[in-house]
């Protein structure tokens, strides 16, 4: 196995019988005690309409920015993150590709493992991309942070 590297309370592991060649690590191991369940982060605004319609990159932009508000707001950020899914509503590999360069952007040096797949359609009206997340927290679990609403509306 190649080394792992430990970020906080996430260790990524990288198998030496697996290719280097991509962009993060194959798995994450974690014994911190408050897991993050995001919904899948989705490119609206503050008034719930779609941005950057027809546009893969601004819609992956505004996805990673919705992310990082929800993460804030739970406590956590994208460097807690242990697992993500990026869904792009295309069949052409050059729009994942696109997308894929926004989210690995905005991770920066934080490589935890991901799925990105094209998909025939997302549940809003003109949505492109869609990005969910599982993230660790090293501490104690926890009731989620103050200001945070457990109010229920439709989630995307």
């Amino acid at each position: 196995m190649m080394p792992t590297v430990t970020d906080a309370a996430i260790t990524f592991v990288r198998p030496a019988a697996l290719t280097d060649r991509v962009p993060y690590a194959y798995a994450a191991t974690t014994s911190a005690h408050r897991a993050v369940y995001t919904a899948g982060a989705c490119p609206l605004d503050a008034d719930g309409n779609t941005v950057a319609v027809g546009d893969h990159v601004g819609q992956a932009r505004q996805v990673m920015a919705n992310l990082v508000t929800t993460l804030r707001a739970a406590g956590a950020g994208l460097t807690d993150v242990v697992k993500s899914t990026v869904y792009v509503a295309s069949g052409r590999r050059e729009d994942l590709d696109a997308v894929w360069d926004v989210v690995r952007s905005a991770f920066g040096e934080h490589d935890a493992p991901s799925t990105l797949l094209g998909v025939s359609v997302l549940g809003w009206p003109d949505q492109l991309v869609e990005v969910e997340a599982i993230a660790v927290v090293a501490g104690e679990a926890q009731a989620a942070p103050r200001g945070s609403s457990s109010t229920s509306r439709q989630e995307c």
